[in-house]
């Protein structure tokens, strides 16, 4: 495969206080400083330039396609989501799209940024190396700032679940955030693996950040052919054939191909506009199916309800604690 060079992000200065890294942390956090990258669209091969700014409390996540002039903003929503077919697209009542968003998402999950303007010139997401890495040093380089309002968290009440064929997703009721995954290929370096992580103190970014997406050969080839993945290449991509890793450097993690499917997964929900006090499990899925879940999730609204983080002055730790009032429908609030 054509090497296609490395992606650049752009930074004046060195990286501001590492995002700090717990999960529970209670106020709602936008960027304290606008940055920027430019790399590969995976599909395009095209160069693309992506820039994150900061947004006002309770502004959530909104792309806007700046190479569209008047274009209306595309907000990061499970209901906007468009195809998810390889990978998770987003679009507007317009018919702007923007693709591969769930790598960015799953940044933004991990470090903890509530509110974003995501300014993209082109339909895609870059790539960057295949993993979430490369946008948490974005955002570490930005820098965070605490804003005065709660954090908003989506309990999880009772189990919700999706199948199709020998593909499950579910969530069920949990105190913290945790994803678990089960993979099975028809390949002996792939196989089968299964994991599962606790999204605190900074799991995301030790244990899931760095895992790259990854393929088959001959499934490149065939991508390739249609005028598909043709920014795909070894520097952004886990590439498998006849059983090898066909990367110079092989694998970030011994079992690199379920820990990205957990990103992938982590990315997705994010969609749900909030964080999810619950225990996600995938076995064999993806995006469609995380899409179908959250679907499954809000169409029943006695699976769920909307918090917001309040302080217990009594501990030593902060904790989510509910209010009444507090609780709203959250399809009405995202319409």
């Amino acid at each position: 495969m054509n090497h296609i060079g490395q992606d650049t992000i752009s930074s004046d200065f060195d990286p501001a206080t590492p995002v700090a890294p717990a999960l529970n942390s209670l106020k709602q956090k936008t960027l304290l400083r606008t940055m920027n990258c430019v790399g590969i669209a995976l599909h395009s091969g095209e160069k693309v330039s992506l820039t994150l700014r900061p947004a006002e409390a309770n502004t959530g996540i909104i792309f806007r396609r700046t190479d569209i002039p008047g274009s209306k903003e595309i907000v990061a929503s499970w209901d906007n989501v468009v195809d998810t077919r390889m990978c998770t697209t987003i679009g507007n009542d317009d018919g702007a799209t923007i693709s591969t968003v769930e790598h960015l998402m799953a940044a933004l999950a991990g470090c903890h940024v509530d509110n974003v303007y995501v300014d993209v010139n082109g339909p895609e997401v870059p790539v960057m190396d295949g993993s979430a890495q490369p946008f948490v040093f974005l955002i570490e380089c930005a820098g965070l700032q605490e804003q005065d309002a709660p954090r908003r968290v989506i309990e999880i009440l009772k189990p919700i679940r999706v199948e199709i064929g020998d593909k499950m997703a579910e969530l069920v009721p949990s105190d913290t955030f945790s994803v678990g995954f089960e993979i099975d290929f028809d390949s002996k370096i792939v196989a089968k693996q299964s994991i599962t992580v606790t999204m605190i103190n900074g799991t995301f970014k030790k244990e899931v950040a760095r895992a790259r997406t990854f393929g088959f050969m001959h499934e490149v080839e065939q991508l390739q052919a249609a005028g598909l993945g043709l920014g795909g290449s070894l520097d952004n991509a886990v590439i498998v054939e006849d059983d090898k890793v066909l990367n110079e450097d092989g694998l970030r993690y011994d079992d690199e191909f379920v820990r990205h499917k957990v990103l992938d997964a982590v990315g997705d929900l994010y969609l749900s506009g909030g964080i999810i006090m619950g225990s996600f499990k995938g076995v064999r899925s993806g995006h469609a199916l995380t899409n179908q879940l959250l679907r499954a999730l809000f169409a029943d609204q006695s699976a769920w309800r909307y918090v917001d983080c309040e302080e217990d002055d009594s501990q030593a730790e902060p904790e989510l604690a509910v209010k009444s009032a507090d609780i709203v429908d959250l399809a009405a609030a995202s319409g």
